[in-house]
């Protein structure tokens, strides 16, 4: 079935895009005129920590308001930039003063609350690689992540140490558990901590709020996320600071951040999206961010949006289906006029999605996609250019897509095949962690092979057909048969 373009008038958004004139971009874009535009490390290097949080404040802007957090008991904490780069300076003090040191991993399994940003944003600065775990899982992940990836230390909260409590003494090199339990309405703080852990409160109550010099370069490694396959266990797909352009610059021009933007995203930091665009690209962009620690519910989800008056919405089209299956009523007892730009991920969107949004939102909902490997956003639909319902968009300027046939040759519009992406771009993973031969089997006649099949139209339009194995994706999120077993 053929469903209706959904047409753009620039002259009429409420804000002008940054992306104005996408095929303009495209022939001038250079990545090193989006590296200018970050600041740098002061005494040379990059680091992403810097540049979403300290650059702000070295600019004279800390005072604005960074983050704020909706917790799930209906709790409401913010702040500023110069707040954030504090409590962060404090999380690298306190690591440091364990012994954690540059390349050492530190892992959080945490719900979404203020001390996790505060915590993987210090080990950023520090050098650390920070390894944020999606706080739904159960001990045997957490296991085998941990286990594979040598961590050093785990920063967690105390009901998601007792989960875990039976896999952790099969971790050797695991020298420093950290809990994190502030008190906060509904939780109680005076819980008694395990033999050995230290009290993440404690420690930063000790360090010093400033730190420095920050020591990475461009290639250091920053953060890992798992991802899984079709055989044996999750790899650890390792990012590296530089991802932080690729970031920064589709927060500019696919999210479409402005500076008075008030920004939600609702993935957990645990996935990539969680971190990618609930952490760098915001904060690179200089926006408010909010963080709602719950879980979904319709009504919920729409109070946010009410009550803190988001303007540009990150969401996945599970969320989306959900709320279309909670009614078309619902809605309508809430003021969603804010909202200006809505963009979905990690799955393909169905058009008939992108139709219900349109009465909803008062405009289209964009799809994009990319991957954890990948590291940013890749092929998108932009808020400047029109929507065709289903497709995930164009490219963005500076990287190349194909669609190739299984003897990596390129084929023309129309035709299923490989989506491949030509390698160079800042946010490519650098390696799967213990695992470098798998790594390299992703790269094939000079293309990244995604593993996705798609095709693309005479007007340059990217569609999702399926995958090229036999992974599952579950509200958004890639699970293989080893896993579900």
């Amino acid at each position: 079935m053929d469903y209706p373009i959904v047409k753009k008038d620039v002259s009429k958004l409420r804000v002008a895009p940054n992306l104005r004139d996408y095929e303009s971009l495209r022939r001038s874009f250079r990545w090193s005129d989006i590296e200018r535009e970050l600041d740098g490390l002061p005494g040379g290097g990059l680091n992403l920590a810097y540049e979403a949080v300290d650059r702000h404040c070295a600019r004279g802007r800390g005072g604005k308001l960074a983050l704020v957090w909706a917790g799930k008991n209906g709790e409401e904490e913010r702040y500023t930039y110069e707040q954030l780069r504090q409590e962060s300076n404090r999380a690298a003090n306190a690591l440091a003063s364990l012994g954690v040191r540059k390349g050492d991993r530190v892992f959080l399994f945490m719900e979404r609350v203020p001390e996790l940003y505060f915590a993987l944003l210090g080990a950023l600065k520090l050098g650390a690689v920070a390894g944020p775990l999606f706080s739904a899982f159960g001990p045997d992940p957490v296991r085998d992540r941990l286990a594979d990836a040598g961590a050093r230390v785990l920063i967690t909260q105390p009901d998601l140490r007792r989960r875990i409590a039976d896999i952790l003494p099969q971790l050797p090199e695991l020298k420093h558990i950290i809990v994190a339990n502030k008190s906060r309405r509904g939780r109680d703080s005076k819980e008694s901590l395990a033999r050995g852990d230290l009290a993440y409160e404690e420690l930063v109550a000790r360090a010093a709020p400033e730190f420095g010099p920050i020591q990475t370069t461009r290639d250091d490694y920053s953060i890992m996320h798992y991802t899984t396959g079709t055989t044996g266990r999750p790899k650890g797909a390792v990012h590296a600071h530089q991802a932080v352009l690729g970031q920064y610059m589709t927060g500019k021009y696919v999210l479409d951040l402005h500076p008075d933007d008030i920004y939600w995203c609702t993935a957990d930091p645990g996935w990539v999206t969680g971190t990618s665009y609930g952490i760098a690209a915001p904060w690179t962009n200089g926006v408010t961010q909010v963080i709602y620690e719950g879980g979904f519910r319709a009504s919920a989800w729409y109070e946010t949006i009410q009550r803190y008056q988001v303007t540009v919405w990150y969401t996945a089209p599970t969320a989306v289906r959900m709320l279309m299956k909670a009614g078309a009523e619902l809605p309508r007892r809430y003021d969603l006029s804010s909202l200006r730009h809505v963009n979905s991920v990690g799955e393909p969107l169905n058009p008939e999605a992108i139709l219900w949004g349109l009465p909803v939102f008062n405009q289209a909902i964009h799809d994009n996609w990319w991957q954890t490997e990948t590291g940013c956003i890749l092929i998108a639909n932009y808020p400047a250019m029109d929507v065709r319902p289903g497709s995930m968009g164009r490219p963005i300027p500076g990287v190349e897509a194909a669609i190739l046939d299984d003897q990596h040759h390129e084929l023309p519009p129309g035709q299923d095949g490989n989506l491949a992406i030509r390698p160079g771009w800042p946010a490519m993973f650098r390696t799967y962690w213990n695992a470098e031969e798998r790594y390299r089997s992703r790269f094939q006649s000079g293309w990244y092979i995604t593993g996705d099949r798609a095709r693309r139209d005479a007007d340059g339009y990217f569609w999702f057909v399926g995958r090229t194995d036999d992974v599952i994706n579950t509200a958004g999120h890639l699970v293989g048969p080893f896993e579900v077993e």
